[in-house]
């Protein structure tokens, strides 16, 4: 415990324990969500996901914080993982990154509070401003370590709102060929789709409808959350944000945006079409996440028995991915301590679950 102390506070600093002495609130600060998971040694006691659309100001990160703090209330030792960074308010990365340490630093002030840092570990913020390189974008790995630990080989894969993350764990490890954002988009490692927010058009250039072989609209008119509202695979609570047109989340709103995508109005076919259209985009991007799968699971010669561990608010997708690739399919929450809390949160917030039990075991140790 005093090595422990003296890493994060220094010679000097006081020592400061606030309420909820016995817990640890995991924070992962995304560029649309921020996800937070309420954690002591009996397991989880709260999780919460809340929008936050970091490309329109720092100020949404500081309410969503202040409504975690309300429900969580104080907690001694706080853990944070980033992909915020990313967004197009700050200049790069790096300054993302510092910004947005300064920002959850201020809020948590009676607090310690450590940055996950990828394989540099759990560090306090002065220590995390000159690793800015591995804090930036690494909450798929806390998310990944935590699931190797428990199932030693497999395939970890998440599926969010904007990305979805495919990461070969062996020997108990992370055994990703990549470490940075722009690595594993190579590697296959990081798909840019998401189950929520991303654009129709990044998924198919054409598609059948009608009987016709129509060219997709590249415009953002659409998104995924709007196909998969239709197929009824769009999980409860999973759309937080505006819709692409601002417009409202019934299925008749999401048949008149997809019918866009096609040069079309609402109008012009009955629901029935506009859903079978909406399972033709689903599996376009069903394809595009089997194809970087098996790439992965083939490039590191995978035990065909291995399973395929889902995360994400994509786990009903995750799951039939593992039956395509023949693959026991497990849930990241089953990973997990058992409990009342709700596991589809757990999973659907895996990074804030994973860097919590990570700060909790570095606080412990």
């Amino acid at each position: 415990m005093g090595r422990f102390r003296r890493a994060i506070r220094g010679k000097s600093s006081p020592l400061i324990w606030p309420m909820n002495n016995d817990s640890v609130t995991g924070w992962d600060l995304g560029g649309a969500h921020l996800k937070a998971a309420l954690l002591d040694e009996s397991g989880i006691r709260d999780i919460i996901q809340s929008p936050c659309p970091l490309w329109q100001g720092l100020e949404h990160l500081e309410t969503a914080m202040e409504e975690v703090l309300e429900r969580f209330g104080p907690t001694r030792l706080n853990a944070i993982t980033m992909t915020g960074e990313l967004a197009d308010i700050f200049e790069s990365r790096t300054e993302g990154v510092r910004r947005l340490i300064a920002v959850t630093s201020a809020k948590i002030l009676k607090s310690h509070v450590l940055i996950y840092a990828g394989l540099d570990g759990m560090l306090p913020p002065n220590r995390a401003l000159e690793h800015t390189e591995a804090v930036a974008s690494a909450n798929w790995r806390a998310s990944a370590h935590l699931a190797a630990r428990e199932v030693r080989e497999g395939l970890f894969v998440d599926m969010g709102s904007s990305t979805t993350d495919i990461i070969p764990l062996s020997e108990g490890c992370v055994a990703a060929a990549g470490l940075t954002d722009f690595q594993r988009l190579a590697e296959k490692e990081l798909v840019y789709t998401g189950v929520v927010r991303s654009p129709l058009m990044s998924l198919a250039e054409s598609v059948p409808f009608l009987g016709k072989r129509v060219g997709v609209v590249a415009e953002h008119f659409a998104t995924t959350a709007d196909i998969h509202r239709l197929n009824n695979t769009l999980p409860k609570g999973a759309d937080l944000l505006p819709a692409a047109d601002g417009g409202g989340k019934t299925e008749w709103d999401s048949a008149r945006r997809l019918a866009r995508m096609v040069g079309c109005d609402l109008a012009d076919a009955e629901m029935a079409a506009w859903r079978s259209l909406a399972r033709v985009f689903i599996s376009h991007q069903e394809k595009r996440l089997l194809t970087a799968c098996r790439e992965v699971t083939s490039r590191t010669g995978m035990d065909r028995e291995a399973p395929v561990v889902g995360a994400g608010s994509g786990c009903a997708m995750i799951r039939k991915l593992a039956k395509k690739l023949e693959r026991p399919y497990l849930d990241f929450a089953d990973l997990l301590l058992p409990g009342t809390y709700d596991k589809e949160q757990a999973a659907a917030c895996a990074p804030a679950v994973a860097v919590a039990r990570l700060g909790l075991e570095v606080f412990q140790s």
